[in-house]
């Protein structure tokens, strides 16, 4: 059995050895200190530590990631389309922390009614305490953006967890089909609400199957002074046609984002997180303006082209990894050209400072994948030993686990 937040508070001093870690496309030795929450030193080798209560952990050569970011979540769950019984479940913290992920945005979808902000906003805190670090994107499909404090710039001015506005629907039936001058307000009040409070105002857009997605942002970007960057495009890999413009998009400087999660997106349009890849080499695509999100914990619904709901699927957050990995053992990317896809990209895009990379002061967020399969063993949050050996030991509050191989799924 795990152990809940409440006996967890206590902070952690690991010495991390024979740790291989990424430097660019080099891959290098290195030991870690980690204390007080944070990468407190990295070296090639410590001579001597003193440090009471420091516990030392030999790797023997597997990689040390930093953890993973996962930039699109529904933290209190998603769906409805089906009725109240097809609403998703809240998302567990292990259901994220066994994916590797140590950060999460969590957002609204198409239900800003029985599900609102509120309830958001405290679950994003409650798995903070819980010992990962959370965001959150203010709003919701709908149109005037519902918000907590009664404006977009206001919320994430005044409130710490919101860092920009999400997810916006376009291209979908489930949108409130918003019109240009209404976007683009929405789109200002983010962008300023964000430079005013040192935070990146980035507005998390959901693309729905529809052709004129891509093209209803670039009326904006060429009508207004926004820049490309503003805009944080996910499902790009929806079908081939937005695919298509996608990639158009970030050859131009923009961000896009590939859904990792199955269900209406990947396996309907046979998009392979691989063939995207390189589909994006092949159209020289700077990959820093690469990233992947799970949509976990959202609903996958299918419909048919009467728009009429055929199925429905939940996302996972651990798909994030499971798809990652299955880029690396096809063999056409190493490891350290793709990492930054699920790391330091979204910590760029997101304006999260000490996330990312593996750097001295920066957050003790750390993934240790063996070295030959890639399996994750160990993940560190905050500088807190969160899964060992591919399971659980820290669990959410109130989450109970499975007998079998503390599976919490």
């Amino acid at each position: 059995m795990g152990t809940s937040f409440v006996e967890s508070t206590v902070s952690e001093l690991f010495y991390l050895k024979n740790c291989k870690i990424i430097n660019g496309q080099k891959e290098e030795l290195a030991e870690i200190i980690v204390a007080g929450g944070e990468i407190f030193a990295i070296d090639k080798e410590f001579n001597s530590i003193a440090m009471p209560g420091l516990k030392e952990i030999d790797l023997e050569g597997d990689y040390l990631l930093p953890g993973f970011i996962d930039n699109h979540v529904h933290l209190t769950g998603g769906g409805g389309e089906s009725g109240f019984a097809s609403r998703t479940p809240p998302i567990r913290l292990s259901q994220i922390t066994t994916g590797g992920v140590t950060t999460v945005v969590g957002c609204l979808g198409t239900d800003g009614t029985t599900r609102n902000m509120a309830d958001l906003l405290a679950k994003a805190r409650g798995l903070e305490e819980e010992g990962i670090s959370t965001y959150i994107y203010t709003g919701s499909y709908q149109f005037p953006v519902r918000t907590l404090t009664g404006a977009i710039d206001k919320d994430i001015i005044y409130i710490d967890k919101v860092i920009g506005l999400g997810e916006i629907a376009i291209a979908d039936h489930r949108s409130a089909h918003p019109n240009l001058d209404e976007f683009l307000r929405a789109v200002s009040l983010a962008r300023t609400g964000g430079m005013l409070s040192g935070k990146s105002g980035v507005v998390n857009i959901h693309l729905g199957s529809g052709e004129s997605g891509f093209d209803f942002i670039e009326e904006a970007i060429s009508k207004s002074e926004i820049p490309r960057s503003q805009f944080l495009p996910t499902h790009v890999n929806r079908n081939e046609n937005i695919l298509e413009k996608g990639l158009e998009f970030a050859q131009n400087g923009g961000r896009i984002d590939f859904t990792t999660s199955n269900g209406g997106v990947e396996p309907k349009a046979g998009l392979k997180s691989n063939d995207l890849l390189l589909a994006a080499r092949e159209q020289e695509v700077d990959f820093d303006l690469i990233s992947f999100s799970s949509d976990g914990q959202g609903s996958l619904p299918d419909f048919n082209k009467n728009g009429e709901l055929v199925g429905l699927k939940v996302g996972k957050v651990t798909s994030l990894y499971d798809k990652f990995k299955k880029v690396l053992q096809a063999g056409d990317f190493g490891l350290g050209e793709i990492i930054p896809l699920i790391t330091s990209n979204p910590a760029k895009a997101l304006g999260l400072k000490n996330k990312g990379e593996i750097v001295p002061g920066f957050d003790a967020d750390l993934v240790v994948v063996d070295k030959d399969n890639y399996s994750i063993d160990k993940v560190f949050a905050k500088g807190k030993l969160m899964v060992d050996g591919g399971n659980p030991l820290r669990i959410g509050t109130f989450e109970k686990l499975k007998e079998e191989g503390g599976n919490s799924e």
